[in-house]
């Protein structure tokens, strides 16, 4: 089950530039140098990752598909694991997307993947885009549960500067209690004038209990089907705003 999670995440990562002529999306490549702090120490981690994002037209409705391979090297080791998610979402008014999603996180590890589902919508102005979601999260690897709640906005200083700020709020069941947690994330990403290429930048800080995970992250981006807020507007960029990341602590 997880070779054939992994292998989706895969064609949907690799096979979205076919879809160019048809739909809205990109692939990139970012890396991430989370730092966690361990009994007063910070432990750093090198993160790679290769992802995809395509949005199709469905009649009235749009199928958004995520797809990420991750190379991890920390704490001595290093490992290759893959998400993935899929998206229904309509236009209900001139300005306002709504829908749900389902998406699994840790595929091809040697734990049970991560599964999330939940319901998102966005608000587009002239400007900016306004995202908010509602999700729950089973992580059977650490037997917890996560209900989270979160929001982004993003704002184009330029057509071609784009933004964000994020925060979410979770609340983590754990066998032995629960605890709350927040992860706030900003970014910023800018597209070369006359070309389909971006560069990008982040940052996130999620605040578990006693444990704090700090993540920095570059990448380098290709759009194909339209630029940065034609992606926002055709639902290409869910599922990969700040308010997502705190799955990426399990």
């Amino acid at each position: 089950m997880k070779t054939i999670l992994l292998a989706t995440a895969a064609a949907a990562l690799f096979a979205a530039p076919a879809f160019a002529q048809d739909a809205i999306g990109s692939v990139g490549v970012t890396y991430s140098n989370p730092s966690i702090e361990v009994a007063g120490d910070d432990v750093d981690a090198d993160v790679w990752t290769v992802d995809g994002s395509v949005a199709l037209p469905a009649q009235d409705w749009t199928v958004t598909l995520n797809g990420a391979i991750d190379y991890t090297k920390a704490f001595g080791e290093e490992d290759v694991t893959g998400a993935a998610a899929a998206h229904l979402t309509k236009m209900w008014s001139s300005d306002v997307r709504a829908g749900a999603f389902v998406a699994a996180n840790g595929i091809g590890s040697g734990n049970e993947p991560i599964w999330t589902v939940g319901a998102e919508a966005q608000k587009y102005l002239s400007n900016a885009t306004l995202t908010g979601q509602i999700a729950y999260t089973t992580a059977d690897n650490v037997d917890a549960d996560i209900w989270t709640v979160g929001a982004d906005a993003a704002f184009y200083v330029m057509p071609n500067l784009r933004l964000n700020a994020g925060v979410a709020y979770n609340n983590v069941d754990f066998s032995g209690g629960d605890t709350d947690a927040w992860t706030y994330g900003v970014g910023a990403e800018y597209e070369f004038e006359n070309t389909p290429f971006s560069l990008g930048a982040a940052y996130t800080r999620a605040d578990i209990d006693s444990l704090d995970v700090d993540t920095w992250s570059v990448g380098l981006r290709y759009s194909f089907g339209g630029g940065l807020q034609a992606r926002d507007r055709a639902g290409a960029n869910l599922g990969v705003s700040a308010i997502s990341s705190v799955l990426s602590v399990f």
